[in-house]
């Protein structure tokens, strides 16, 4: 894909956006969640979701099913893609525009996720990274909805901790309470 900066799924640089993640750290690349938690938190069906899988739109990063019996395993990254096709598909875009638009999402570390935001007039998708970027598309009057993929990395930051997830490598996979838990927990112990 040529690179300009007036071309569909470019953008520019921009300043940081405030962190996501507080504490500076990304999810564990190995720690991953089974189909029926990654329906649930990127709000779509089994269905599509294995269709997603088979067709090789959003296909799990960390664990691929082999075979009958065998679970998938989907990262944090490849839930957030799924809830961003998912809004995608609601407001009317393309299959099409869409595998175009997760090809380029796929290329995007999850802090560089953070600072984009996806607009579409229906047909074809723009990624903005900066206001003045947002300001010029909506002036040319092209777009017509926006995703901002912060949103939904919050969105999915908020309830992704309530489903059980899995190290892809077999160990043990370390909880990380928040203050509330561990003082419920510390009341219960003493």
């Amino acid at each position: 894909m040529e690179q300009r900066p007036d071309s569909p799924l470019v953008g520019v640089d921009a300043g940081e956006q405030g962190e996501l993640f507080p504490d500076a750290s990304l999810p564990d690349e190995l720690v991953g969640y089974r189909g029926p938690a990654a329906c649930e938190i990127a709000g779509i069906t089994y269905r599509q979701l294995d269709y997603w899988a088979r067709t090789g739109l959003v296909a799990p990063s960390i664990r691929t099913a082999h075979g009958s019996g065998s679970q998938r395993l989907y990262s944090f990254k490849d839930i957030l893609v799924l809830k961003v096709v998912k809004r995608l598909l609601d407001t009317g875009v393309s299959l099409q525009n869409i595998r175009v638009a997760v090809d380029h999402l796929r290329r995007r570390g999850v802090r560089d996720l953070a600072k984009i935001t996806l607009f579409s007039d229906g047909t074809t998708v723009y990624e903005c990274s900066s206001p003045e970027e947002v300001v010029d598309l909506l002036q040319g009057g092209q777009g017509v909805f926006g995703i901002a993929v912060s949103g939904a990395m919050r969105e999915i930051s908020g309830t992704i901790h309530e489903f059980p997830a899995e190290r892809a490598d077999g160990a043990e996979l370390i909880q990380h309470d928040d203050e509330l838990s561990a003082r419920r927990r510390a009341r219960n112990v003493g």
